[in-house]
């Protein structure tokens, strides 16, 4: 058995380039990837939330990431989509296509369930582009502004958005811990895919708990490093380069709230 997550895991990492994805403001990032999550929320039909898919996936690789390299990167969630379209589509009541094992599958249930998984993958293929096309300095100095409003109302903003940074941050790494665990396992004779459900989990602890010790570890060394460096907050702090906004930023941004608007007009008007 090989267990490789970080192969299929592109989450948090950041891929160093010079597209017109990269160049782009991470303000404008951040909040074009909110409100396309948002968005997908609102749009019922497969047929439309696989457009979207289809068109991230171009810019993806526009930006030069590749297409194995970001269909890659949703391997590690197809269990929980195909979790979430069994469950809608044996689940939902409505108009009867056909039955099997006594399960009545309807016409409903079929658009929900294909729905549902369509929004977990797009929801985890634009976090994907926002890391991969953002470096972390540049990620936390954006939602650190975006969050600057909050100051008034006593949020921390700079020490929020380094934690999500920091934990983004370290998916990757988490990741290429347990594949080293798993491996270093099964060296010493484990079975991680034999057996019942029960016997498979029971095998899982011997990776859960040396997982949470190296997390521990890596956030006790991060401390340290933190408080060796006096590191004292957001107070203070200057910036080798200020975050501006471009034109680029103002069309990428009319551009995602154009193209979100017709979408959800065109289900309207078609299905």
């Amino acid at each position: 058995m090989s267990i490789n997550f970080l192969n299929n895991l592109t989450l948090g990492q950041y891929v160093h380039g010079d597209s017109f994805l990269h160049r782009l403001d991470p303000r404008t990032k951040i909040t074009i990837v909110g409100l396309f999550m948002i968005a997908v929320f609102f749009i019922e039909r497969p047929e439309v939330l696989l457009i979207c898919g289809l068109v991230c996936i171009g810019v993806g690789i526009g930006a030069g990431l590749g297409f194995n390299f970001l269909l890659r990167g949703l391997r590690f969630v197809w269990i929980l989509a195909l979790c979430s379209f069994f469950f809608n589509l044996f689940l939902i009541k409505g108009e009867p296509i056909c039955e099997i094992w006594g399960w009545t599958i309807s016409q409903e249930g079929l658009v929900r369930g294909g729905a549902m998984t369509l929004r977990l993958i797009l929801l985890v293929l634009m976090s994907s582009l926002l890391t991969l096309t953002t470096s972390p300095i540049l990620l936390t100095d954006g939602m650190e502004k975006l969050l600057a409003w909050g100051k008034f109302c006593g949020l921390p903003a700079h020490e929020l958005a380094m934690v999500c940074t920091i934990a983004m941050r370290f998916v990757p790494t988490l990741a290429q811990e347990t594949d080293h665990i798993a491996k270093a396992q099964l060296a010493r004779g484990a079975s991680l895919d034999r057996g019942g459900i029960l016997q498979r989990l029971r095998a899982i602890l011997p990776i859960i708990i040396p997982l949470f010790v190296s997390a521990f570890r890596h956030a006790e060394d991060l401390a340290w490093a933190m408080e060796s460096r006096c590191y004292r907050g957001g107070e203070g702090r200057t910036r080798l380069h200020e975050l501006k906004f471009k034109m680029a930023d103002l069309w990428a941004g009319l551009i995602c709230v154009f193209f979100l608007i017709s979408v959800k007009l065109a289900e309207v008007i078609v299905f």
